[in-house]
């Protein structure tokens, strides 16, 4: 697999499921996941899926301006996300960075990502 397109196709379904239904990034993460957020550690599918349906905003539009990724030792995947937030009914975009650590899951061919 061509590492540049694994790291784009994530992150186009990764923000393109964020922005219409994040319930649906469920399936992306396992009970071994965390996402860190603004200080605050959240291990677990459920637990992150509720952090993240729990945002204060219903709609959003993630515009991405940078993926980088660098290959792991451990047969995964860094990938630094860079772009815009636009908060439905707000003027202003919003600036945000995310970093996903990927893993290949051996039984499967899905990534498990923890950011």
């Amino acid at each position: 697999m061509d590492p540049d397109a694994v790291a784009k196709a994530f992150v186009e379904h990764y923000y393109s499921t964020f922005d219409a239904n994040r319930a649906g990034l469920a399936n992306l993460y396992q009970e071994g996941s965390m996402l860190t957020f603004e200080g605050q550690k959240i291990q677990g599918s459920q637990s992150i899926v509720a952090k993240l349906t729990s945002l204060p905003f219903q709609q959003c539009k993630h515009n991405i301006t940078t993926v980088d990724y660098q290959p792991s030792g451990s047969g995964g995947m860094l990938v630094f996300v860079s772009g815009n937030l636009q908060l439905a009914g707000e003027q202003h975009a919003l600036k945000f960075s995310q970093v996903f650590f990927l893993l290949a899951q051996p039984s499967t061919a899905n990534l498990m990502c923890h950011s």
